[in-house]
């Protein structure tokens, strides 16, 4: 029971901070109209429109910038907080847009993470029980070189040879899944791989890592010298220590690809939330700017979130110090 008390302590104290954030990228996501420099209704309507006295007046009504600035802020964060993220400025709800270009980002992240995690955590295990000898050094290798190369770099060289010359895989494009899964799942292939290779990297770096000082702690010896088989020493009691840094990497490094996946998004023409926000911010159109930015967010919040949770779930240890 109190082990169940704790826990609820300590997630309602996750949930507060997570909507203290929110709300403070929220208040910043709303000052870009105001943080850029000049007038925000002549940025939106572009200088070079040359706008009558009626239209800039009829564009500011529209937005709501004829009133107080705290009026606009309550009424935009009120909406925010509701789902409405108001309106793009061709007219459609900028929540159309988000909602459509999401679930790609997300989609091309899974595929990543979960590709970087599946060969990432078995080589950063392989490595760290061969330390110092050939295979070590190999691995070692090869995931400073998968850190080291450009994403845009290792997806051109996959186009060029995957795509290119051997004609395996679409270089580049979008298909609905409903439409047809196999070219869907295909021209995800590419991308996916392109983003999931540079992570495996950096996950078998901290799997490394991590395995290593674990091994070397006394409970380890005292286990082997009991008799204990190697096999369940490694899974059932190293690997179990040594996954919260491999968890936080995890999840940092997911809740980095949903807004940082422009390169490979714009690489591969895949129509995800960070080739919006760009789009947006090279129309002005700051609604959808402002949209995006806080989708993005918030999706880092709640990942970083449930990541913390599953701290307290895998070691009590830090759900009892932070209660």
């Amino acid at each position: 029971m109190e082990t169940l008390s704790t826990f609820v302590i300590t997630l309602g104290s996750r949930l507060i901070t997570a909507l203290v954030q929110l709300w403070v990228i929220a208040t910043l996501v709303f000052s870009i109209m105001y943080i850029m420099p000049g007038d925000p209704v002549l940025l939106l309507l572009g200088p070079e429109s040359n706008p009558s006295p009626e239209t800039v007046a009829a564009m500011r009504q529209q937005l709501g910038l004829d009133q107080p600035v705290l009026s606009q802020y309550l009424k935009w964060l009120g909406n925010a907080a509701t789902g409405d993220l108001g309106n793009s400025l061709d007219g459609v709800p900028v929540v159309e847009y988000v909602t459509s270009s999401l679930p790609k980002t997300i989609e091309l992240a899974s595929a990543a993470i979960v590709l970087a995690a599946i060969i990432g955590v078995p080589v950063g295990i392989a490595a760290a029980l061969r330390r110092g000898r050939f295979l070590d050094g190999l691995l070692t290798s090869l995931s400073t070189l998968g850190i080291s190369v450009p994403v845009y770099i290792l997806g051109s060289l996959l186009i060029l040879l995957l795509s290119l010359q051997l004609g395996w895989l679409p270089s580049s494009g979008y298909t609905d899944i409903s439409r047809n899964a196999f070219l869907h799942f295909q021209k995800l292939t590419l991308p996916g791989v392109t983003l999931g290779l540079g992570l495996a990297a950096s996950i078998a770096r901290m799997t490394r890592s991590s395995m290593l000082e674990i091994l070397g702690r006394d409970f380890v010896r005292s286990l082997r010298a009991r008799g204990m088989r190697e096999r369940r020493v490694i899974w059932l009691h190293v690997l179990r220590n040594a996954a919260i840094p491999i968890v936080t990497i995890i999840g940092l490094q997911l809740g980095n690809l949903m807004g940082g996946t422009v390169l490979v998004e714009a690489l591969f023409n895949w129509p995800g939330l960070s080739t919006l926000l760009v789009t947006a911010v090279s129309n002005r159109n700051y609604p959808l700017v402002q949209g995006s930015i806080l989708t993005i967010a918030a999706l880092f919040i709640l990942i970083n979130l449930c990541v913390d949770i599953l701290y307290s779930l895998l070691d009590p240890r830090i759900r009892r110090k932070r209660a």
